[in-house]
């Protein structure tokens, strides 16, 4: 049940399974470990020995065994922050390094919706405008629900403004995105819809294939072109799409 976010915050598959066995059982010995988590007795033992060092999991020692008890869930945030922390005092070396590999121009591609969510810190590590050519509300994704959440906060701390081009149908079918993104925005004519969307702020020009009216496709591919040039050269294609299409 619990398996899945256990390991997207750093738990191994067996330490998932022998942590959520102990929230089911209380205090336990390894038999009954094994046998409700599934998990080979010999693999318990190592799990169970890293949950303690985690802090996520106890031992009782009585006159016949040894007794696990799991730790109240409230330790897993505490984890997550204690990295957070750590990675916090290294990350100002880390980003010097990367920031001198740096080149004017590349061009690379995101797939995935881990993909998806490196183009959304591109943006936020841009801190610029963000011009969007037949926007399709994909970001209503349900895959994105909690990921975007967090992205809008931090977009609207960092000042980040938003200027979409709709694709018209957005206009009847998913006229909640624009509650989300707000004002400025207008739409184009609806002989001009696609499967295509094109965003581009700071240096950055990121187009999307295959995307639908408030969906991304199975496995979201962006193309990536870093180039000011290119950059600069479609925000003219854009203020003048602008320019001519109608605000409502």
């Amino acid at each position: 049940m619990f398996q899945e976010i256990l390991i997207q915050i750093g738990l191994t598959l067996n330490e998932s399974k022998v942590y959520e066995a102990l929230l089911n059982l209380g205090e336990v010995n390894v038999s009954k470990i094994s046998i409700k988590s599934k998990v080979h007795r010999r693999n318990v033992y190592d799990a169970l020995n890293t949950l303690v060092d985690k802090g996520l999991a106890s031992e009782t020692f009585t006159k016949k065994e040894k007794l696990f008890r799991g730790i109240d869930p409230q330790k897993l945030k505490d984890l997550i922050k204690e990295k957070e922390t750590a990675l916090d005092s290294y990350l100002p070396a880390m980003k010097i390094l990367h920031e001198s590999t740096e080149i004017n121009a590349e061009a690379y591609f995101f797939k995935g919706t881990e993909g998806f969510k490196n183009y959304l810190q591109l943006i936020l590590k841009e801190k610029k405008t963000v011009h969007f050519i037949g926007a399709k509300a994909f970001w209503l994704d349900p895959r994105l629900k909690y990921v975007l959440k967090n992205f809008e906060k931090e977009r609207k701390e960092l000042g980040i403004e938003f200027k979409h081009i709709f694709d018209y149908e957005v206009k009847t079918q998913k006229p909640e995105i624009l509650k989300i993104v707000g004002k400025p925005y207008k739409f184009l004519p609806q002989k001009y819809s696609s499967q295509t969307a094109v965003d581009i702020f700071g240096d950055y020009v990121v187009t999307f294939v295959g995307v639908g009216v408030g969906e991304l496709q199975q496995e979201p591919l962006q193309f990536v072109l870093k180039s000011k040039e290119l950059a600069n050269g479609y925000r003219k294609f854009f203020q003048f799409m602008w320019d001519h299409c109608k605000d409502e």
